[in-house]
């Protein structure tokens, strides 16, 4: 037991792509700042960014619905598919910006081209998707996109989902040719390779036990050895939160008032992973389909091409399931132990208004592999049980609060920075679009935290991020220049891929 107290700038608790992301944003920004980093796993990217863990797509909207909605009077809103977009190419202009500056190398690693396709079927998804493509297709970020309700033309598009469909029912699919495939535990695991060659100190096997104010308003942070059991302490000016669905349990050990009255709703996905090479080489896409109705947003059934370890793979999912644990590696009593006297009320409503996603939950719980290969069907309908294994994929955390236009007990399906008014610390919560938007939200942590330095840090960041400040979509000729440079710097041009 060591009780010594050391003193640091910065600790980053959890090493996933969020505090990855930070870190390497930080350490260009204020290169003399110290940096600890504390990570319960042995290794880096291990939970909610691990490529096993998530879906991989880099979201940009291309293809995902339920980021375009339908008004009442028909039409189409946007403004969710356009936010989400914008965000997804801050990402890209700051992994290109450390490729150019040969800080990390090797971009096909972590990041691959790939079709990005939205597919239904019945005609009323069929003219709701008609009417996204022409909402969408005229707008800059959203150029190249197709359109076909045309049989033979989907069979071009995609073969596989295509083969051995007898249904008469009409079947339609939009198809954008700029969408990535992005694997987020190798981009992380570089990112901390990176900080590590800057003197940047990461912690393994060591878990963060509590996190106390100081009296001269910093941060004291109590850490333990996993294997060890060496308790240390360590003091930071900034303590930033990225511990996946560890983050809600420790920012409530803040006590911030910001930490109160927040909930969290432990969801578990699996994917289906198919074993079989010669189906993985039919598909070439991430084809999204429409999540059914009272199912939540992050059940979303896609059909992923995806490349792991450098190797073609093909996913389908997600089953939701439900664990009470806040991470894939936590404990049984996280659920439990998240309830306070602050939060009680706010989780009982959510409770009581969640009922159908509660019965959602238990329902997929309950599947067998047989009804999911039937689900898998509506895809492949050729798809033959013996093809596909079932793998666990991460734990996602809903954020639960009282908001104005849900009131008590609303649960976020986004991803959120929480953060203390003198932004001495901030937490991160929350889901998808996470992993594509980190530099988005991670900027967004800057502003919060450290709004006096930003005007001197304002010349760097446009340097690594030349968009920042600005709408692409109202500058579309400043959006084609860096969609381009982009493309180049990270080699998503089809022709310099290896794979097909």
């Amino acid at each position: 037991m060591s009780n010594k107290q050391k003193t640091t700038d910065v600790i980053l608790i959890g090493a996933g792509v969020m505090s990855a992301t930070l870190g390497t944003l930080l350490k260009e920004l204020a290169p003399e700042w110290e940096i600890k980093v504390f990570e319960k796993l042995p290794s880096a990217g291990e939970e909610s960014s691990n490529e096993w863990n998530n879906a991989g797509t880099g979201h940009a909207a291309l293809c995902e619905l339920n980021y375009t909605s339908e008004k009442p009077d028909g039409s189409i809103d946007v403004s969710k598919a356009i936010k989400i977009n914008e965000q997804f190419q801050v990402s890209m202009q700051f992994w290109s910006y450390l490729v150019n500056s040969k800080l990390i190398n090797n971009p096909h690693d972590f990041i691959m081209p790939l079709p990005h396709m939205s597919m239904v079927q019945g005609d009323n998804n069929v003219s709701f998707l008609k009417k996204r493509f022409e909402a969408l297709s005229n707008n800059p970020l959203f150029q190249g996109m197709e359109y076909s309700d045309d049989p033979a033309k989907l069979k071009e598009w995609i073969p596989l989902i295509m083969e051995g469909r007898t249904s008469n029912e009409p079947i339609a699919a939009t198809k954008i040719d700029s969408g990535t495939d992005v694997n987020f535990g190798a981009l992380t695991r570089m990112l901390f390779d990176h900080l590590k060659s800057k003197n940047v100190e990461i912690n393994y096997k060591t878990s963060v036990d509590d996190i106390q104010r100081n009296e001269d308003g910093t941060w004291e942070v109590k850490t333990r050895g996993m294997e060890s059991g060496l308790i240390e302490f360590h003091n930071a000016k900034f303590v930033f939160i990225g511990g996946g669905g560890g983050s809600l349990l420790l920012l409530q050990k803040t006590g911030i008032p910001e930490s109160k009255r927040i909930g969290g709703f432990p969801v578990s996905g699996l994917f289906m992973v198919c074993k079989n090479q010669e189906v993985v080489e039919k598909h070439h896409a991430k084809v999204y389909g429409k999540a059914k109705v009272g199912a939540p947003p992050m059940s979303v059934p896609h059909l992923d091409t995806r490349y792991i370890d450098n190797k073609k793979t093909l996913l389908f999912g997600p089953f939701a399931g439900f664990s009470p644990k806040f991470l894939k590696t936590g404990s049984n009593m996280d659920l439990i132990g998240s309830v306070k006297p602050n939060n009680v009320v706010t989780m009982l409503a959510a409770g009581a208004k969640e009922m159908s996603l509660t019965k959602y939950l238990i329902q997929q719980v309950l599947l067998s592999k047989e009804q999911r290969m039937e689900e898998l069907r509506e895809f492949i309908p050729n798809a033959k049980s013996e093809d596909w294994d079932l793998v666990v994929a991460g734990q996602r955390v809903q954020v639960i609060k009282d908001t104005e236009a849900g009131g008590r007990g609303t649960l976020q399906f986004g991803t959120e920075v929480v953060s203390a008014a003198d932004g001495s610390v901030a937490a991160l919560l929350g889901a998808s679009p996470g992993a594509s938007t980190a530099v988005h939200v991670m900027l967004e942590v800057l502003q919060k935290c450290f709004p006096d330095r930003m005007n001197e840090w304002g010349a760097k960041i446009k340097e690594m991020i030349p968009s920042y400040g600005v709408s692409l979509v109202e500058n579309p000729e400043l959006f084609k220049e860096l969609h381009a440079a982009t493309a180049q710097a990270l080699g998503l041009s089809e022709k310099e891929v290896a794979y097909s």
